[in-house]
């Protein structure tokens, strides 16, 4: 089709405002499935996807519309996530697109990923269509939430739409006006062929599927093809569309979005971000990519069953495909034994690859406690990065050690904003900006450690605004801090998966949470497990597991007495010999458990 008929576009939104229901509905109006086919939060198509009621990865449709002038027009929609751990999702989908609808619930008005995702578009110099979503609601303020649009982003909202995805009302102007604000894609259909990797995915009866973006030139079925950044050169195999269900295609041209397999069953092969050119006719410079995403959190994952090792590579592997800002490396634990150090966006994206490995792979897993990437100054002037307390250098070497920071904006009414305060003063953050929007709505900017956010920060905050406030960060450098490595030992061996680096001016109470939280999670054994926490050398919590007790003089009836003292001498003497060559083993909820702990 003529590229001036093409659109493509994408929505974005803070977490449920609306997005899926809001697919749902421009599908079923441009005939893309039948009332049969049709249900909830199609193109969420993971279990978790749906369970959770958030989208996790990016999908693609292609839908064709008829506008009312009688002009037939091909729609390329990109659904993405809206938590602040995807957003890296956001950001390669929106490099795919010419045009963004800013979908705004209109009772929740705008949020801190409305924010981010806003700014996130207009760099990229998309085409902004505010949208108002859920005006049904007795709780709908349009006009109010338009202030908002206008005076937090600083994007016209006089003429935004007032839609209701659920009910449809006001849904078939959205397709209209698509059609009229979003710009046709710029490209030249003559220059040699530049196609954008902007994801891909594994699938093991054919192999590495690449969803592509055609800028210049056209792709077509047989075609040589060079992956430019790798330089890989191979045939194209198959070519499609999503309709939402893939639709196999002879050719892509300029403009279009499109899957492609192209005999490539080699997982690493593909990096998203890469330009597809004619190897034949090759491209003279590369199409920009993406900025490499860092991971921010990191954990061990290990198998419980250690023959399961290689499994627990191949599933890493096909799932780092598919996720390129999820990263692992080979690690080992005395306690866990071999497994993967791996980085995460956050806490969430770490639950979700740790399920999706579990669900999809059916693997059993230990997961040790997130921690975050350390800088270390030695002594001799170099930087150390350090991704796990076992990693850090003697003592006696460190000059610094740097933590990671982030710049956190916070949107919430303002009758939390006491409880709100408290909370980022605790986790020792710096206020940067405190600003009302309205008469009741105010938006706050921190700097804040990232290590005091990982664990449980987004839920307290929903916790103490009952679930009003809303959160997005991002990096924001290094600074140095006054950290300790805080070391669990059980019966006098270091459990280095459960060692952490903490700030000195929490590290007593946490010292105290951790080892209380362990002395319930081990069981008791039939000696005593003593449990410590320990700053170096010097113990600043203890506990103590009790042991079993056998009544090994239940069968003595009267008699002398020093008959029964010898029994106990004797079960004494075996209980010390068990301390000494006895092994604790650590339960996998012990582990989990240190997530939750409460400090």
């Amino acid at each position: 089709m003529d590229q001036q008929h093409i659109r493509n576009f994408c929505i974005i939104a803070h977490i449920d405002h609306g997005k899926s229901t809001l697919a749902d509905r421009l599908l079923e109006l441009t005939g893309a499935l039948s009332a049969r086919e049709m249900m909830a939060q199609v193109l969420d198509s993971m279990d978790l996807e749906r369970e959770r009621g958030i989208t996790i990865k990016a999908h693609t449709v292609t839908l064709r519309y008829r506008a009312r002038d009688g002009q037939d027009y091909i729609l390329n929609f990109i659904d993405t996530p809206g938590h602040v751990d995807f957003s890296y999702e956001v950001s390669r989908s929106l490099a795919a697109c010419e045009g963004a609808l800013l979908l705004v619930d209109a009772s929740q008005g705008v949020e801190a990923q409305t924010l981010a995702n806003a700014y996130l578009a207009s760099e990229q110099g998309l085409e902004l269509v505010p949208v108002l979503n859920k005006v049904d609601l007795p709780a709908a303020e349009p006009e109010r939430v338009r202030e908002q649009i206008e005076h937090v982003i600083g994007l016209d909202a006089a003429d935004s739409l007032a839609i209701s995805a659920k009910t449809g009302q006001g849904v078939p102007e959205v397709l209209e006006t698509l059609v009229e604000r979003v710009p046709a894609p710029r490209g030249n259909p003559e220059a040699p062929l530049r196609a954008l990797v902007f994801d891909a995915s594994y699938d093991p009866y054919t192999g590495v599927r690449c969803l592509v973006r055609v800028v210049d030139g056209s792709l077509a079925t047989g075609q040589t093809v060079l992956f430019m950044e790798v330089g890989l050169e191979t045939t194209v195999e198959e070519l499609g569309i999503f309709t939402p269900w893939a639709e196999q295609v002879e050719r892509l041209g300029s403009g279009e979005v499109g899957y492609l397999f192209a005999a490539l069953r080699e997982l690493r092969l593909v990096r998203v971000g890469d330009t597809v050119t004619d190897s034949r006719r090759p491209a003279a410079e590369p199409l920009p990519g993406f900025a490499e995403a860092k991971p921010m959190v990191f954990a061990g994952l290990y198998p419980v069953d250690s023959s399961a090792f290689g499994e627990l590579r191949e599933a890493l592997e096909r799932l780092s495909l598919n996720d390129s800002a999820f990263t692992f490396q080979p690690d080992t634990s005395q306690a866990l034994g071999f497994g993967f150090r791996c980085g995460f966006l956050g806490l969430l994206h770490m639950e979700i690859v740790q399920e999706r490995l579990e669900r999809e792979f059916n693997l059993e897993l230990i997961i040790t406690a997130p921690g975050v990437a350390y800088r270390v100054l030695t002594t001799a002037g170099e930087v150390v990065e350090v991704e796990h307390p076992a990693q850090l250098p003697d003592p006696a070497t460190i000059e610094a050690v740097e933590e990671p920071m982030i710049h956190a904006t916070i949107l919430t009414p303002d009758r939390y904003l006491g409880g709100i305060l408290k909370l980022v003063q605790e986790r020792r953050g710096e206020q940067v900006k405190l600003e009302y929007l309205s008469r009741d709505r105010v938006l706050l900017e921190y700097r804040l450690p990232l290590a005091e956010v990982v664990l449980d920060f987004y839920d307290k905050l929903k916790s103490v605004s009952r679930g009003y406030a809303s959160l997005d960060y991002h990096f924001a450098g290094y600074r140095e801090g006054d950290l300790v490595k805080l070391d669990l030992l059980v019966n006098g061996d270091p459990i280095d998966a459960l060692a952490l680096i903490v700030h000195r001016s929490s590290a007593y109470a946490k010292a105290r949470a951790l080892a209380g939280k362990l002395r319930e999670m081990i069981p008791r054994q039939l000696f005593e497990v003593v449990i410590q926490a320990a700053i170096g050398n010097r113990v600043i919590a203890r506990e103590v597991v009790r042991p079993l007790r056998k009544n090994v003089i239940a069968k003595c009836y009267g008699g002398d007495i020093t008959r029964k003292r010898k029994l106990l001498e004797r079960q004494k003497e075996g209980k010390k010999r068990l301390k000494r060559v006895g092994r604790v083993e650590i339960p996998q909820e012990a582990f989990l458990a240190i997530l939750k702990v409460e400090t």
